[in-house]
């Protein structure tokens, strides 16, 4: 089941993000974030753009969300998305119809561009950006600092036609 999420929800998104956080250099947090935190999170991006579950059998497995992309108001039509699996229910198709729902979201609420950020190498993250339409733009290397070593970030993007 998909749906919107709410604040109680935090502590299920941050079992699976806290994740993660503490074990991979797949998100640039180094410390786990606390469920207050993810809270106010979640309240803050809920209140201009979708956050989205995904749900099987009452348990929360996954999760995908906008956020403004830069600050500036001439951006205010480009986002960044993100999602996150819980390790157990990833390869089974719950990623692309999740994140494909958001992206669809983002289209009907007027955004232009989306923008994945994905610190490299990711391979299954490039491979669900690329799947639903998303276009490599940029590379940087080294830009983030991990577990000891220096991580490079790519960025995809989809920009969505005009409406006809």
């Amino acid at each position: 089941m998909m749906r919107s999420a709410s604040i109680s929800d935090a502590a299920a998104i941050c079992a699976i993000y806290n994740h993660y956080v503490l074990g991979s250099c797949i998100t640039f947090e180094e410390e786990a974030v606390p469920e207050s935190e993810m809270a106010t999170r979640i309240k803050e991006t809920t209140s201009k753009l979708p956050w989205l579950i995904w749900e099987e059998r009452g348990e929360v497995i996954g999760y995908a969300y906008a956020s403004k992309w830069k600050g500036r108001c001439a951006y205010r039509h480009s986002v960044e998305s993100t999602i996150y699996l819980r390790p157990d229910a990833t390869g089974r198709g719950v990623g692309p119809q999740l994140y494909g729902r958001l992206i669809s979201d983002l289209r009907q609420a007027g955004m232009h561009s989306v923008i994945g950020g994905i610190a490299l190498p990711n391979d299954a993250s490039q491979r669900l950006h690329e799947k639903l339409g998303f276009k490599k733009v940029a590379h940087f290397a080294e830009v983030g600092w991990k577990f000891q070593k220096w991580i490079d970030v790519g960025y995809w993007e989809l920009i969505f036609s005009p409406k006809a």
